[in-house]
C-alpha cells in the first residue's frame, strides 16, 4: 500500500507510536490524517502540525469510534486505512478485579472489534481498503508480569488474523503490528522485561510500519528478533516456557517485570 492520497485515521494518535505513524503518514503524501484520541487537546496538537484533523474520542465506546469513521468519511472522504492503536497496560496477577479486567479488554481489543464491524462492510462495498491493529510481541509470546495485558494483547492478534482470512477475498487487507519496548508514555516508568531486546524509538517503528504496509505484511515486527522467538516457541513449546520461566525469575529479582498505564 503507498499513502499518497489517501485517507487515513490513527487512534491514540495524540503521542508516542500514533503520533509517531500519523506525523510519517503525512511525509509520505497521504491526502488526510485523522489524529483521535482522549486527549483532545494533544489529537489536535499534532493533526495542526500536519494540516490534519484531530477528534477526541474514547475507543472503549463503540459509539466514539463510529462517530470517528462518520465524520472521516463525511468530511473527507472513504478511509483508506484505519490505525486501531490505541492501548493501555493496566492490571498484573490472576486476582485483579473484573474492572481492570473489563477496561483493559475494551480498550486493547474490543476497539478493534469496534473499527472492524463498522469498517468492513463499507470496505468489503467499496473493493478493499486496510486496517493497521497496534498489538504488542506481547501477543505472540507472553507479558512477564501482567495477565490483563498478554491476555488481551494474544486475543488481538487472533482477531486480526481471523479478519484477514474471512475478508482477504473482500479486498480486506490486514496488519498487526508487534513491537516490544518502545520509549512511549506506556514505558515512562520502565519497559520491565519487554525491554530485554532494548528501547527503540517511536519513528523507528513508525518507519517498520511504512515497510510492512508497502509490502502488504501481516506481521509488522519493529524488533526483528521477535520473529526468532516466535520459531523457537512453536518449535519447542515446552522448551520455550522452560526458557520464559528462567527470564521471569531474573527479572523478579532485579526490577518490577512489568509497568503501564498510559495509552500507548
Amino acid at each position: 500500500m503507498e499513502l499518497a492520497n489517501k485517507i487515513v485515521v490513527v487512534t491514540g494518535g495524540a503521542s508516542g507510536i500514533g503520533k509517531a505513524m500519523a506525523e510519517r503518514f503525512h511525509r509520505e503524501g497521504a491526502t488526510k490524517v485523522v489524529v483521535a484520541d482522549m486527549n483532545l487537546e494533544g489529537a489536535k496538537a499534532v493533526a495542526n502540525a500536519i494540516d490534519g484533523w484531530g477528534m477526541g474520542i474514547d475507543v472503549s465506546k463503540e459509539a466514539d469510534i463510529v462517530q470517528l469513521i462518520d465524520e472521516t468519511e463525511n468530511r473527507f472522504g472513504p478511509i483508506d486505512l484505519f490505525c486501531s492503536n490505541a492501548g493501555i497496560g493496566i492490571g498484573q496477577g490472576l486476582d485483579e478485579p473484573d474492572d481492570v479486567w473489563q477496561k483493559i479488554w475494551e480498550v486493547n481489543t474490543l476497539s478493534h472489534v469496534y473499527a472492524a464491524r463498522n469498517l468492513v462492510p463499507r470496505m468489503k462495498a467499496r473493493g478493499g481498503g486496510y486496517l493497521l491493529n497496534t498489538a504488542s510481541a506481547a501477543g505472540l509470546l507472553s507479558q512477564i508480569g501482567s495477565v490483563t495485558y498478554a491476555v488481551t494483547k494474544h486475543a488481538a492478534v487472533a482477531l486480526a488474523e481471523w479478519i484477514a482470512i474471512t475478508h482477504g477475498r473482500d479486498g480486506i487487507k490486514v496488519s498487526v503490528l508487534c513491537p516490544q519496548a518502545v520509549r512511549t508514555p506506556m514505558t515512562a516508568g520502565g519497559a520491565g522485561v519487554a525491554g530485554v531486546d532494548g528501547m527503540i524509538e517511536p519513528e523507528d517503528v513508525a518507519q517498520t510500519v511504512i515497510e510492512a504496509l508497502n509490502e502488504e505484511r501481516f506481521l509488522v515486527l519493529p524488533h526483528p528478533t521477535v520473529a526468532e522467538y516466535i520459531h523457537r516457541k512453536s518449535t519447542d513449546y515446552d522448551r520455550w516456557i522452560r526458557g520464559m520461566q528462567r527470564l521471569q525469575e531474573s527479572y523478579l529479582e532485579e526490577t518490577s517485570p512489568f509497568e503501564g498505564g498510559a495509552d500507548s
